[in-house]
């Protein structure tokens, strides 16, 4: 990234009003700009109406260095899908309640200066972008990016059913009552789906989750196979048939999330046998198609009922700015 004003380096800056302390983040971003000699950066300020997407336009458009995004999941979406094969690189100002991506990038949460120092002074890291064509039952087409994951099921329910005030005030907390609905009601998708153009297959599943990564809030580690840059999708379909199968998850998951950690975890894992309530698969491609219309999100953000969805992946589509590693 450029470090001389000589270069006209500049950023720009979209941040969500109700989530950024904006003055101490203009004190931050001054600070590194006077440290690395760059020009002032340009101010977006999001809106609800769109989830901030004509304020990443209008920050592309200044043509920045890099692009800070300080919000939640939702926000740092809108703008990966903006910027998405531009190669301006995204920089992660966490403050939201998951901040899914930045934990899956091993980010810093809760320091606000050492976030914007990475910004500046960091070097760029490509990632894929899983790209959700969607049709709902009235035929209407839309076409929508994310970094973390897509859901149907119980992960979309919490996404429609938890309110951006209690998130705020409960953070994680806030997610218990939908779960606990969504485990009592136990409604299963009909589906039918297949991978890669290969044979269609059909399927019932409490919840359905496609990821570009996998660590959810907690360090909980769903798709542990899944990594942010190997051009590949991971899914995985959550069909327990009992309490005791979701029992079973819960279980599989809390060791998933051990192994995640140590070398000792990971053998303990090895001799877990598989729990058939868990249904893992991995492609470029995933076509689903559904018989009834059930409520979709995109990294925490809901998009209404759909009918069916192809989902494919860009590899390295989009750069991000980390502390270290290779550019």
């Amino acid at each position: 990234m450029p470090t001389a004003a000589s270069a006209g380096a500049h950023a720009a800056v979209v941040y969500h009003p109700l989530k950024v302390p904006l003055e101490r983040l203009r004190r931050a971003v001054e600070a590194q700009e006077r440290q690395h000699g760059w020009h002032p950066s340009s101010w977006h300020e999001t809106s609800g109406d769109d989830h901030g997407r004509r304020a990443a336009a209008d920050a592309l458009a200044h043509g920045p260095a890099v692009v800070l995004v300080a919000g939640g999941d939702g926000t740092v979406r809108v703008v990966g899908e903006v910027l998405q094969g531009t190669g301006t690189a995204m920089a992660l100002l966490p403050t939201g309640t998951g901040n899914l991506l930045a934990r899956n990038l091993g980010h810093a949460l809760g320091g606000l200066d050492a976030s914007v120092a990475v910004a500046f002074g960091g070097v760029t890291r490509a990632i894929d972008v899983a790209i959700a064509e969607m049709e709902d039952a009235d035929g209407v087409h839309r076409r929508h990016a994310f970094l973390v994951m897509a859901g149907i099921g119980l992960d979309a329910a919490m996404a429609e059913q938890t309110s951006a005030l209690a998130k705020r005030h409960l953070g994680w907390l806030a997610y218990v009552p939908p779960i606990a609905r969504s485990i009592t009601a136990n409604r299963l998708l009909q589906l039918r789906y297949r991978i890669d153009g290969g044979p269609a297959r059909s399927a019932r599943a409490h919840t359905l989750i496609v990821g570009n990564c996998g660590t959810l809030t907690g360090s909980m580690l769903l798709l542990p196979a899944a990594a942010v840059d190997d051009g590949l999708l991971d899914v995985v379909m959550l069909r327990p048939e009992t309490r005791a199968g979701w029992a079973g998850i819960g279980t599989r998951l809390t060791m998933q999330q051990i192994a995640h950690r140590s070398g000792f975890g990971r053998r303990m894992l090895e001799l877990t046998p598989e729990v058939r309530a868990l249904a893992y698969a991995q492609g470029r491609q995933f076509d689903v198609r559904f018989e009834v219309p059930h409520d979709v999100q995109l990294d925490g953000d809901g998009f209404g009922a759909i009918v069916r969805a192809r989902v494919t992946v860009l590899p390295g589509a989009l750069r991000v700015a980390v502390a270290g590693g290779t550019g």
